[in-house]
């Protein structure tokens, strides 16, 4: 059986395209549909409840509300291993949109789970599709794996839409998102300032005090940042100030070294000013890690649909996707959707996601990802050499 079934893998493969054609106009219009409603991190509530329904629509069982976050869902067909997994993001970014355009990443995730179910019905196995709500936001991806979502999936699979040369893997870095807050003591900023405590003059001592470090920071390490309360009138002084610093670096341990430092910049200033201050880290998001069977396999499906791929790319962007490769073999690839290489967060991106470009990435990365999921399910072999490479290289990025 399994060897008819590798003998007859590209008139599988064939199958998966005829899905995807056959739901192409559909995943457009669903994909335009999120384009046009852009929703932040965890707040998506018509996409996931968009690509949730459709799934239903087709024969998975949908789980809202997965892992107790209200816009994640898990969506399945089949049974049995090995068990494959989409990995869906959907959400868009403040004033831009879908400058990422999760808009066609959320949906190419749902071609791909649709167009693999062939490949199941006559081959055995699991499709998983995961709706991740607030990639942009960091860490959903880790809230599921610490309740245990991602436990007896065989394989994580995930191609982002981008701009020029596609990359058939990247390495991510790690990250973390830290919010801050200053309390002082109210009052009027011309008559009596001595008189307050301004909370303003805590945080951006503490900006100061941050961008002193930058010089004593590793290469490849970023830390920005934004002020999000910086007082209500001008002629008052600030008795509260809040912002958000976020930092990216090579690993997790050089990610802890400045997080540390980043802490003691922040204490520095509380004490210096005599404010209180209140921070809180956010989830920790570790580095990525290439599987090269898995990349073999992306780069031999790719360049059977007539599409070029570039090399590994290093990147000081984060995602939450790194935990998951730290736990399970993963695929971290890229599919164009521009020969011009634009900056991504921009509305530039945001324009692009909703043209022609972007549906002719949203339908090949459909048909690609699902073809690896062919390759993975009909030959155990394959799959055998993923786990092994995994295994081999420990915890290493």
């Amino acid at each position: 059986m399994e060897k008819d079934l590798a003998m007859d893998l590209e008139t599988l493969k064939q199958q998966i395209r005829q899905e995807v054609e056959r739901y192409r106009s559909e995943l457009i219009d669903l994909s335009l549909r999120i384009h046009a409603n852009p929703e932040l991190g965890y707040e998506e509530a018509k996409a996931s409840k968009w690509l949730g329904d459709f799934l239903a629509e087709n024969r998975f069982q949908v789980e809202t509300g997965f892992c107790g976050l209200p816009t994640a869902f898990r969506a399945s067909y089949g049974r049995g291993r090995p068990v494959v997994a989409m990995l869906a993001e959907y959400d868009a970014l403040p004033d831009v949109g879908h400058g990422c355009a999760h808009n066609i990443l959320g949906t190419l995730h749902v071609g791909a789970g649709l167009a693999a179910r062939p490949v199941v019905d006559q081959a055995g196995g699991t499709v998983v599709v995961i709706g991740s709500p607030a990639a942009e936001k960091l860490g959903s991806k880790v809230t599921m794996l610490n309740q245990g979502a991602f436990e007896g999936v065989d394989v994580a699979l995930q191609a982002h839409p981008r701009m020029g040369a596609a990359p058939v893997g990247s390495r991510f870095v790690a990250g973390l998102n830290l919010e801050v807050e200053y309390w002082g003591k109210a009052a009027h900023a011309a008559t009596g300032p001595w008189l307050g405590i301004s909370a303003l003059d805590a945080l951006i001592l503490a900006i100061n005090n941050v961008n002193g470090l930058r010089c004593q920071m590793r290469d490849g390490t970023r830390v920005a940042y934004i002020i999000t309360d910086g007082g209500k009138a001008a002629n008052l002084v600030p008795e509260h100030a809040a912002g958000v610093f976020t930092i990216r670096a090579p690993d997790t341990a050089i990610l802890d070294d400045v997080a540390e430092k980043l802490v003691n910049c922040l204490n520095g200033a509380a004490v210096a000013t005599g404010t209180r201050l209140e921070h809180r880290m956010g989830l920790k998001i570790q580095s990525s890690r290439n599987n090269t069977e898995l990349i073999r396999l992306w780069t031999e499906n790719m360049r059977a649909l007539g599409r070029t791929v570039a090399g590994i790319q290093s990147s000081s962007g984060a995602g939450d996707i790194g935990n998951v490769s730290q736990a399970l073999p993963t695929l971290l690839s890229f599919i164009s959707m521009s020969p011009e290489d634009l900056p991504h967060h921009t509305r530039e991106w945001t324009a692009i996601a909703e043209g022609e470009k972007a549906h002719e990435a949203l339908v090949d990365g459909a048909v690609g990802l699902a073809m690896v999921a062919a390759d993975i399910i009909t030959q155990p072999e394959v799959l055998a050499r993923i786990k092994e490479e995994f295994q081999d290289k420990g915890t290493k990025p």
